[in-house]
């Protein structure tokens, strides 16, 4: 029952803060302990019974960890990574589109919630656009019959994305960073 309670507290504590309190935290803390008797390390499980070994894996940088954080959280909300992973041809056309149209939603509400989009051109694709001297290259992608003398005159294709405000959730610690969705086991 303790742990309903700590899981509810700790929703509710990312639902309005977005971040786990450290009053949570040093509760859970306390309750984690190490294994102390040789009956419960992994390796005196009963055969069968232990995750197989793997080699731990790198921990990734910081800039990486905020790049896998964003995408598990579309993969939580959205199931982005399930569907991209899996092989679609088996399904007809209706069946991917009726998938595509809840994942959409769902993907398009947390990048709403986790980031302010905003243009990087601002204008209507397909009118008329001056690129002058000193523009960032990052910014935007020349395209068609460069000629590399600026100002030049073309058509937005497309006004692009940059993020104005990002306001993810702080990170987890320890060497979950990596993870994009946890493996799920059900136990009989």
């Amino acid at each position: 029952m303790m742990r309903l309670s700590i899981a509810f507290r700790c929703f509710f504590s990312l639902l309005f803060t977005g971040k786990i309190s450290e009053k949570i935290l040093a509760e859970l803390r306390a309750r984690v302990r190490p294994a102390t008797h040789p009956e419960e390390t992994p390796e005196a499980a009963p055969a069968g019974t232990r995750p197989p070994a793997t080699a731990a894996a790198p921990r990734p940088h910081d800039g990486t960890e905020r790049a896998i954080q964003m995408l598990a959280l579309l993969q939580r909300d959205g199931r982005l990574v399930d569907f991209f992973t899996e092989d679609i041809t088996a399904y007809d056309d209706a069946q991917v589109g009726a998938a595509v149209r809840d994942m959409h939603e769902s993907c398009r509400g947390t990048l709403q919630h986790y980031l302010t989009l905003e243009p990087v051109v601002a204008g209507e694709e397909g009118q008329p656009v001056t690129i002058e001297p000193g523009f960032e290259p990052g910014t935007i992608k020349l395209i068609g019959n460069v000629t590399g003398k600026l100002p030049a005159r073309g058509v937005l294709r497309h006004h692009g994305w940059r993020a104005g405000q990002v306001r993810l959730p702080d990170l987890p610690s320890g060497i979950a960073r990596a993870v994009i969705a946890p493996a799920e086991v059900e136990i009989s």
